[in-house]
């Protein structure tokens, strides 16, 4: 069974409990839970067999785990080695606030994936005859928000 397939199985009993995979020396989330896990410690978002993943080297374990548990975000770690053995499980019961991190999660990911199509296709066009002009709009249009006082 492959690790897509393990993930789909294990979601559907722990929908909102983020699912790590120990994969050797590294720790990969996919789906939703490589949106919170990438929002709360900017790892890099990758698209993998159409499921967004990130992952991160074992040393940084105990860091990420601190930061869940002080956010109340519920997680369990699967071994690959052992057949995806659960190794270990973190449960808030119903103050599990993973949903909530999810959808600020879900918004910031959105957004800086618009920017950085927007930064490609500038970067795709900078020879362009039009790239002056539509340059200079987005900086008058940036330069008249930062003009407008905050409330």
């Amino acid at each position: 069974m492959g690790i897509k397939n393990v993930i789909e199985v294990v979601k559907q009993v722990h929908k909102e409990e983020i699912v790590f995979v120990k994969i050797g020396k590294f720790y990969q989330v996919y789906g939703k839970d490589a949106y919170i896990v990438s929002y709360l410690f900017e790892y890099k978002l990758k698209k993998v067999e159409e499921v967004h993943m990130c992952g991160f080297p074992e040393s940084s374990i105990n860091k990420v785990i601190a930061k869940l548990e002080d956010n109340k975000i519920n997680y369990l770690i699967l071994d690959r080695r052992n057949n995806y053995e659960v190794e270990e499980i973190y449960d808030n019961k119903n103050l599990n606030t993973y949903s909530k991190y999810f959808e600020k999660a879900r918004k910031y990911i959105n957004c800086k994936i618009r920017i950085d199509k927007i930064n490609n296709f500038l970067i795709e066009n900078i020879g362009n005859e039009s790239f002056k002009e539509i340059i200079s709009k987005m900086e008058e249009i940036i330069n008249e928000r930062r003009k407008v006082p905050s409330n």
